[in-house]
């Protein structure tokens, strides 16, 4: 099996007394550390939200990029900070691309700092002050930090393929710029479509070991060499057709509904008590048809006018932050000038 580089997200603070590290995997099968302490039993608010750099690595067009994103650690309590003092990316900020609405819980790689291909060893920080209190996270091309965005060595897998036309771009892994413009009138709901598709994992990580050993015939070894998978598995592999589907990916919504693609709006600039979507969620079957666009459409209503920026998440079955793998999935970026 081809090797691969470690990637790693962590988030830091250098204020916050008594903060432990948060460092999920990345792109390899390894068992994933405990994360940041959970909120203490009862708080569900008070709480700081902190940074998290996902890792970086090469755009389409061979500039480097940092992905970010950011924990919330209040159970209920949804924040908003504003660009400025408290939510600054230095130096060159302070305003980089980075969020204004928090929601609760993890979330990743919400969006990304394109940097030049001098930057070398220098660092950028990025400064959250939540509930008074600051949390920051120093963002760099620091060489164990390496991800693919674009294909997860391990597993062939590749981010799903996005467009918001049917003759538009096409639009797969992080978010780099606005990828469409849109304007709404206050109280009437503004349609949001998207295409997608998504083509499964490309081989079987485990094609090279004995049929006992892996792990998902471990249990029933014997009926998987009555199939014939002794030996070398199909070059070919769908892991959706193999017990690998939606159900066992941890992260992806709503886990035991059978889906190929999902795709949640979120707000990433502008007050969400401001915007109600039409679903929450939108799952996609492609019927084993993987190069098929398949439509996912809800609505957005604004009761208050303003720019907004909303964030589609395309992910595929490796779900939130590919299981913990940092590949593969697809961010875009919606403006929103509501009248």
């Amino acid at each position: 099996m081809q090797g691969f580089r470690v990637a790693v997200a962590t988030l830091v603070t250098v204020v916050v007394v008594g903060y432990y590290g948060m460092v999920g995997s990345g792109q390899q099968p390894t068992a994933q550390p405990t994360l940041a302490a959970p909120p203490p039993a009862g708080l569900s608010q008070g709480l700081q939200v902190f940074p998290a750099v996902e890792g970086w690595g090469p755009l389409k067009d061979g500039t480097n990029a940092i992905e970010v994103g950011y924990y919330n650690r209040n159970k209920d309590q949804v924040i908003d900070v504003p660009i400025g003092p408290n939510n600054r990316i230095e130096p060159g900020g302070p305003d980089m691309g980075q969020p204004t609405h928090f929601e609760t819980g993890r979330h990743y790689g919400v969006f990304t700092i394109a940097v030049p291909k001098d930057f070398g060893t220098k660092k950028l920080t990025w400064t959250l002050v939540t509930n008074g209190q600051t949390t920051q996270v120093q963002l760099g091309l620091t060489p164990p930090y390496w991800i693919d965005f674009y294909k997860n060595a391990a597993k062939g897998n590749t981010p799903p393929v996005i467009k918001f036309a049917d003759s538009g771009p096409e639009l797969t892994g992080p978010s780099t710029g606005i990828a469409t413009s849109l304007t709404a009138s206050v109280g009437q709901a503004l349609p949001l479509t998207l295409w997608a598709k998504d083509t499964p994992d490309t081989y079987d990580p485990e094609e090279d070991l004995p049929v006992d050993q892996r792990t998902r015939d471990r249990d029933n070894a014997a009926a998987a060499a009555a199939r014939g998978r002794a030996g070398r598995g199909p070059q070919n592999f769908d892991l959706s057709a193999a017990g690998g589907g939606a159900g066992g990916r941890a992260g992806f919504p709503n886990r035991g509904q059978q889906s190929d693609i999902a795709v949640a709006w979120k707000v990433h600039r502008g007050s969400a008590s401001n915007v109600k979507f039409g679903t929450d969620a939108i799952r996609l079957n492609d019927g084993g048809d993987h190069t098929k666009y398949l439509e996912a459409k809800t609505t957005a209503t604004f009761s208050a006018a303003g720019d907004y920026v909303l964030r589609a998440q395309v992910n595929d079955k490796s779900g939130d932050g590919g299981g913990g793998e940092q590949c593969c999935w697809t961010n875009a970026l919606v403006r929103v000038t509501v009248k």
